[in-house]
């Protein structure tokens, strides 16, 4: 299951409405319900009652956010390890691109062979 998708399940649940849930993580609120509704779809589980005026969790739900929670820590302390396992490899497993310094062509000068370039024999 997606990360961000336990996040905003979490900060809903913790949240007295998904309105200010949604205002805290920065997302409209039909983001975060969609969100919700898709956690709700693979688990194949309801995990809020829909029909309480506030958040209310069922019981599936409270269970299924002590998991969520831990599996949130278990994300984050797994991000901020070098080399920590999961990654795919190279790089470091998310964020920003960065420009290489120093690397990349050089700009075309008129008249000059381009390096690397060989000319065809004739």
């Amino acid at each position: 299951m997606d990360i961000t998708l336990l996040g905003h399940f979490v900060a809903a649940a913790e949240a007295p409405d998904f309105a200010r849930a949604a205002q805290a993580l920065g997302v409209s609120r039909d983001t975060l319900s969609a969100s919700v509704k898709q956690v709700e779809a693979e688990l194949g589980y309801a995990l809020f009652d829909r029909s309480a005026e506030s958040t209310m969790l069922t019981e599936i739900g409270i269970a299924f956010l002590a998991d969520a929670r831990l599996e949130l820590a278990h994300a984050a302390g797994r991000g901020s390890q070098p080399g920590a396992a999961g990654g795919s490899g190279g790089g470091s497993g998310g964020g920003k691109a960065k420009a290489n310094k120093g690397r990349g062509r050089a700009p075309a000068v008129k008249g000059q062979p381009k390096l690397g370039k060989k000319r065809q024999s004739r």
